[in-house]
């Protein structure tokens, strides 16, 4: 009983030390949380319009494997791709705002 409690004690002050080392400038924290919120709304725009065709992990269903998509084009070619079409790949020029085109763009250039 007593090493649990000596376990947990440990622990929490080590989640303590962590929390206190964080110091970002509150400036960091904002682009962080732009990031994050990015990746969220790029994330549930894939869920959303692109997961049917190109399945949850990438892998391709219908659509192509975008695993290694980054390596095949780059983020304007991506960008591209998504506004125009290509092949079987409907355009999304009109579902899609542009802030939200580029936001899958980033996130999809982005996945490794």
């Amino acid at each position: 009983m007593k090493m649990r409690l000596s376990l947990f004690a440990v622990s929490i002050i080590t989640v303590l030390m962590l929390a206190a080392c964080g110091g970002n400038s509150s400036q960091q924290n904002q682009t962080n949380t732009a990031a994050v919120e990015t990746d969220s709304e790029a994330d549930m725009l894939y869920k959303k319009n692109c997961l049917s065709c190109h399945a949850a992990d990438l892998s391709g269903k219908v659509g192509p494997s975008l695993k290694e998509i980054e390596s095949k084009l780059s983020k304007e070619e991506i960008m591209e791709r998504i506004t125009l079409g290509r092949g079987g790949m409907p355009s999304f020029k009109s579902r899609l705002s542009e802030q939200e085109i580029e936001a899958l763009g980033s996130w999809l250039a982005d996945k490794k």
